[in-house]
């Protein structure tokens, strides 16, 4: 039997000390956040063992040092994503210009 599916949305701003779990579900709300995410753009990482770490935890909350590796490695490669993707549309932009 397959595991229900699980979802964890996080959050870094620069004014806060590390990042946070702002949105967490199972099953059809997992689903849902999914969808969310791919609807405005957010990169989506699947990681079983982070998932479940992360979604142990409390909403606003900043995460625990202990995840901060991870996390900061998956929160790379989601400014890496977001700043490829905001090059390539300048570049489209301006050769409709």
């Amino acid at each position: 039997m397959d595991e229900e599916r699980i979802a964890v949305a996080l959050s870094y701003q620069n004014d806060k000390e590390s990042p946070e779990v702002i949105a967490k579900g199972k099953g059809r709300l997992a689903d849902l956040i999914l969808k969310i995410a791919k609807d405005h753009g957010i990169p989506i990482k699947e990681d079983a063992k982070l998932v479940k770490d992360l979604y142990r935890l409390e909403i606003h909350k900043p995460i625990p040092p202990e995840l901060y590796h991870t996390v900061a490695v998956v929160l790379a490669w989601a400014f890496k994503l977001n700043k490829k993707f905001r090059e390539k549309m300048l570049k489209s932009l301006k050769k409709t210009t």
